[in-house]
């Protein structure tokens, strides 16, 4: 069975979801921010913003409090669970 893209870019990438981030500023940012990893794209995350600088509130809430930043420009902070190992990838 393929893999799904989220599921090839999870096994091919250093980054999990639930790791937790820093990252740096961009766009209207002007501090950098701190994310828990979503969703992991080949070259990006998906990161929901946990912490921010209140000089970035407004942007931040502007952005429903979620960014997509390259994965070269963050810094795992504390690494999220290990994927649990399931009866289908078994089949594979």
């Amino acid at each position: 069975m393929p893999l799904k893209p989220n599921e090839l870019a999870e096994q091919n990438s250093r980054f999990r979801v639930g790791d937790v981030l820093l990252a740096e500023p961009y766009g209207g940012l002007q501090h950098p921010i701190t994310g828990q990893v979503e969703r992991i794209y080949e070259h990006s995350l998906l990161i929901e913003i946990t912490d921010n600088q209140k000089d970035d509130q407004i942007t931040v809430t502007e952005m429903n409090h979620r960014a997509v930043v390259p994965m070269d420009s963050v810094e795992i902070i504390k690494r999220g669970p290990k994927p649990k190992k399931t009866e289908t990838d078994d089949d594979a």
